[in-house]
């Protein structure tokens, strides 16, 4: 197994705290992101100890009756600071490791936004995964930013 990261930066042209109240707002973020279903699993809605799932799959919108044509991400929030940083950590059967997202305020009305997500894979694998992930990614991201 190795760690296995990928990483995307761009701009957002919205205040920090703008991109902050949207990206922390989880159950929304199956409205951006492709493909996937995402909810709360735990009581806790936000800050550290939150715990979030998220499916993606061709048929997330009916999960769990499709459970096996997807991925279910098991996530932990491991760090929180408002609105500048989030990070997670993947706990689920299949995918381990961790995410981030950074925010920085670049201008009165620009935010660079940085994600990462390292995976703990053989590298054969990740070497194959790869392009998709980062293509899916960087899809669900676009979509993301023309929120504002």
């Amino acid at each position: 197994m190795a760690n296995n990261t990928l990483k995307i930066s761009f701009t957002i042209s919205a205040r920090c705290e703008d991109v902050w109240q949207k990206i922390a707002d989880w159950q929304s973020q199956g409205d951006w992101m492709l493909q996937t279903k995402v909810w709360i699993t735990s009581s806790q809605t936000e800050g550290v100890g939150t715990s979030i799932a998220a499916f993606t799959g061709p048929f997330y919108r009916s999960y769990p009756a499709f459970k096996n044509l997807g991925l279910l991400d098991l996530m932990n929030v491991t760090r929180w600071e408002p609105p500048h940083r989030c990070d997670v950590e993947h706990v689920g059967k299949i995918l381990k490791g961790t995410g981030s997202f950074q925010l920085t305020q670049i201008a009165p009305n620009q935010t660079k936004f940085d994600w990462s997500e390292t995976v703990i894979a053989p590298r054969l694998l990740f070497i194959l995964i790869a392009p998709f992930l980062y293509i899916g990614v960087r899809i669900s991201l676009a979509r993301f930013a023309k929120l504002f």
